[in-house]
């Protein structure tokens, strides 16, 4: 460990293994003018976290960015940067800022006095600071280590360091290329994408070795190969779990969306036996949220994957076995016990069951759009999509804030981000925090009284047709199109199994109508539905309030409700 001279990373701050050679940590670096709390700071970070990261350290903000680049350079990943606000030259949001161009992914924190709190407040927006600690930190126990590893764990989880490891080869716009990208991306497993014309040689290499010209192709660590699995072959060869050795539980969550998360941790942590089942992955649609700004808590925000892994690895931690890949088919009753059948084959029985299985985005009935779906035209989209569509030409449709925060996140790398919408203004179903953000990115193009009539394209989107509030016609130039136009329920499982309104939505508790939906003598729970014992959370909850924190609140409230209804 040693201390970074002049614009070049010197050999004591690299660690060597015995008898090996230089380890690839990733970097911690710690910058402070004065000496002795740069000396200070680098010590409890070493002894906390010296076993997994290298510590380096930095005497100033320009030595620093001299650092970086070099990090940058050669490659080398750097997690954290712990800077102080007061320094000469570069102060440290300064230092942050450009660090952020040159390591767009690493993590900031901001050391800073209490008279520079408000400097601190206004980087959270300015250059995205993650946390701001203030000196002294002692104990490190209680006001470093707590927000540095949380830090460290939201960075781990999106790193991928080179590994020999999946490798899914296939054509950008294949739709079942697609559905592997997803699937692996929002279950956080580790993967390496390799398209068969940027990387061409190395495509044509792995289908020369497992003897095949068909696409996707998907190899694992050990060599085994197969041509377009199904997320459920995919979800058992990586080691997520698609069955059960248990088939009763006290309580069965169905999906993994927020409200679906929400209820395992609460029945989980209660000592209720409690499975969780999800068709797709963790998050739900709000998995798929780039970012998240008003949850509360988060005053920098937090993406959908983010709140995701976070949930699923407490309810795994507090007990709940979660199935990935996995469905219900069917809903029904035996005695005491609720039955799930699965897609897959088999019955779970629970004493109680929460139907937390969420919308999915209305489908475009224009001219092209099934022929393009996940070739080009989008239903919703997840934060790794982006980057695919760098210097490109995007096109968003919908003015709910799902769109608005899609459009800001395509926009960090798009060359244009065209939003179509049908009102005559933004402000009608989008937060004023996104509008105000939207109006002030410049290559977001917002186009009001606008629709899409048609996408055109052979392979591929290459054209999406609109049409204005005079009737004038236009073809814009896109090779991605995303669509948020309002959601339905997937409910279409359940068939007669609960009572639903008009739209799908499932009727729960004062929406029931007693000698119609609800037969039984006592009232029905809050949230319970017309099957006593089964209870709806979340959206797919009729006259519920689309919102994560709102769907959360469900979830919890349900396990109150299990409760009661357990005790009968």
């Amino acid at each position: 460990m040693g201390e970074v001279s002049g614009r070049a990373l010197s050999d004591s701050t690299e660690v060597r293994e015995p008898d090996g050679p230089r380890a690839r940590k990733p970097v911690i670096l710690t910058v402070d003018d004065d000496p002795q709390v740069l000396a200070a700071v680098a010590r409890d970070l070493r002894r906390q976290y010296g076993a997994r990261f290298r510590i380096v350290r930095a005497p100033d903000g320009e030595t620093a960015l001299g650092a970086l680049e070099e990090l940058a350079l050669s490659a080398e990943p750097v997690a954290l940067i712990v800077a102080d606000q007061r320094m000469p030259g570069l102060s440290g949001v300064e230092l942050l800022a450009k660090a952020k161009a040159l390591h767009p992914d690493t993590r900031t924190v901001l050391l800073t006095a209490y008279a520079d709190t408000d400097a601190a407040i206004t980087a959270i927006n300015d250059v995205r600071l993650d946390h701001y600690i203030l000196k002294p930190w002692d104990p490190p126990e209680e006001r470093l280590f707590p927000f540095i590893d949380e830090l460290l764990d939201e960075w781990e989880a999106d790193f991928h360091p080179p590994f020999e490891g999946i490798r899914l080869v296939g054509h950008r716009w294949s739709p079942d290329a697609h559905r592997l990208r997803d699937f692996l991306s929002r279950n956080l497993v580790p993967f390496r994408w390799i398209d068969v014309e940027r990387d061409a040689e190395e495509a044509q290499r792995l289908r020369d070795a497992a003897q095949t010209s068909e696409l996707p192709l998907v190899v694992l660590a050990d060599g085994s190969h197969e041509v377009a699995p199904s997320n459920r072959s995919v979800a058992q060869a990586v080691g997520l779990h698609a069955t059960t050795e248990t088939e009763s539980f006290d309580l069965v969550v169905i999906g993994a969306g927020p409200a679906g998360l929400a209820a395992a941790v609460y029945g989980a942590s209660e000592g209720l036996r409690t499975a969780v089942l999800e068709r797709e992955a963790p998050g739900g649609q709000a998995g798929s949220s780039s970012r998240i700004e008003n949850y509360l808590g988060f005053p920098n925000g937090l993406s959908g994957a983010d709140l995701a892994r976070r949930a699923l690895d407490q309810a795994k931690r507090l007990g709940a076995e979660v199935l990935s890949a996995t469905s219900a088919a069917k809903l029904g009753r035996s005695g005491p016990y609720r039955l799930i059948e699965l897609d897959g084959g088999g019955v779970l029985a629970a004493s109680a069951v929460i139907v937390a299985t969420g919308v999915a985005y209305r489908t475009l009935d224009i001219e092209g759009a099934q022929a393009l779906r996940d070739a080009g035209v989008f239903y919703g989209a997840a934060s790794h999509e982006a980057r695919a569509y760098e210097g490109e030409q995007v096109v968003i449709i919908g003015a709910a804030n799902s769109a608005g925060q899609a459009a800001l996140h395509f926009a960090r790398f798009a060359a244009t981000v065209t939003m179509l919408v049908r009102a005559a203004s933004l402000t009608a179903r989008m937060s004023t925090y996104l509008v105000d953000q939207i109006e002030a990115t410049p290559n977001i193009v917002v186009r009001l009284q606008t629709q899409a009539v048609a996408v055109h394209g052979a392979a591929s989107l290459d054209e999406v047709e609109v049409v204005d509030g005079h009737g004038a016609h236009e073809r814009l130039p896109a090779s991605g199109l995303f669509i948020f136009i309002g959601a339905e329920p997937c409910t279409g499982w359940l068939d007669e199994a609960v009572a639903r309104d008009a739209g799908g939505f499932v009727l729960a508790g004062p929406d029931l109508v007693r000698g119609r939906s609800w037969k039984e003598r006592r009232e029905p729970f809050s949230l319970e539905t017309s099957l006593p014992g089964v209870f709806a959370a979340g959206d797919v909850r009729a006259h519920s309030l689309k919102r994560v924190a709102s769907a959360v609140g469900d979830g919890s409230i349900a396990v109150h409700y299990v409760h009661q209804y357990l005790g009968l």
